[in-house]
């Protein structure tokens, strides 16, 4: 049987015997961006190489002063900018 959440903000709860509410875990949610910080982790780089040798590359999503890189767009980057060991840099 469905129990509909009691809150209006997104925490699904479901009322005990007892009156007391306790909070269920929600579902994880995937993530279709990264921060600069967390996409210059996924990469392995420091945030200040993501910046100056990434970033010129990607496309980022803006969003008032929230800069976002799109998990596809690492790894296009990622994709287009990996070479054969032996082959070069």
């Amino acid at each position: 049987m469905y129990d509909p959440p009691l809150s209006g903000h997104g925490n699904p709860e479901r009322r005990h015997g007892d009156g007391l509410v306790k909070p269920q875990p929600l579902a994880p949610v995937p993530r279709v961006a990264l921060t600069r910080e967390e996409a210059a982790a996924a990469l392995g780089v420091s945030l200040a190489h993501f910046q100056r040798h990434v970033q010129p590359q990607v496309k980022l999503i803006r969003s008032g002063s929230c800069r976002l890189v799109p998990i596809a767009e690492l790894e296009r980057w990622a994709s287009e900018n990996a070479s054969l060991a032996g082959g070069g840099e």
